[in-house]
């Protein structure tokens, strides 16, 4: 591995293309399946360490490399989906906070590490990642954005009943957002996170829809079928981008 230096001079994240999106989205409709698929397959405690540790190893080989590698960064992404899902869901179920309120914390907890970064560094655009420091500002952001998009899927879907289909347009309008009113939404950065933070619980409540049971709305797939396949084409997609190098960041120039 490359030892890590204060300051990098490739960004560690990939292009925004279409093609990112399109694996964010799987990641994080993939995080929702297999973390609801082990917490209720095996100990849930055990599950959740496990989550955790794999979650760390992740993140620590992406901090060690100094350029941008595919298939590491998005490994890192994939566990902190896993991760995010079950920090999430034991905020509810095991703490017994409310979807409402834990949507707000976590929200509270986003506001405040972007606030941080933007005092610290002068800058939330992902253009400019390329220190330890930034990049670890990046991680703490989307690991909050993750937990909070969790929260936000379940309370629409089962806090304020929308149900599981309703949720999935509700967030896919909301993803396009900065997109549909770009003429209007002309900053570049916040256009970025806003559609970033959606795709998790548009992720999420795509999964949910295919895998819960008909009597909650659910295609009744099962956690283990639609984490499988998602998992499949997320590997699938994951290669390609590596190989075809079509997202690989040009060097940072700040």
């Amino acid at each position: 591995m490359e030892k890590v230096s204060v300051l990098r001079r490739s960004r560690k994240v990939p292009e925004v293309r279409l093609s990112f999106w399109g694996v964010k989205l799987l990641t994080t409709a993939m995080g929702e399946a297999v973390s609801d698929f082990l917490v209720y397959h095996m100990n849930p405690y055990l599950a959740v360490g496990l989550g955790a540790g794999v979650f760390a190893l992740a993140l620590f080989i992406q901090l060690r490399f100094r350029r941008y590698r595919a298939a590491v960064y998005w490994s890192a992404v994939t566990m902190v989906a896993v991760f995010g899902t079950m920090a999430a869901d034991a905020t509810h179920i095991v703490l017994g906070v409310p979807y409402l309120y834990s949507s707000l914390l976590f929200a509270v907890g986003l506001t405040a590490i972007f606030v941080l970064w933007y005092r610290v560094e002068g800058s939330l655009s992902i253009h400019s990642i390329s220190t330890l420091r930034r990049e670890i500002f990046y991680w703490l952001a989307v690991m909050a954005s993750f937990a909070m998009g969790t929260a936000l899927g379940d309370l629409t879907a089962f806090g304020f009943h929308a149900g599981l289909s309703s949720s999935v347009l509700i967030f896919a309008i909301l993803f396009s957002l900065p997109w549909l009113t770009k003429k209007v939404w002309r900053n570049e950065t916040s256009a970025f996170w806003f559609s970033y933070v959606m795709t998790r619980p548009l992720g999420a409540s795509l999964a949910d829809w295919l895998d819960m049971p008909h009597r909650v709305g659910g295609l009744g797939w099962g956690r283990g079928v639609v984490g499988s396949i998602l998992s499949l084409l997320l590997v699938l997609a994951v290669t390609w981008v590596a190989v075809k190098k079509i997202d690989t960041p040009a060097p940072s120039t700040s």
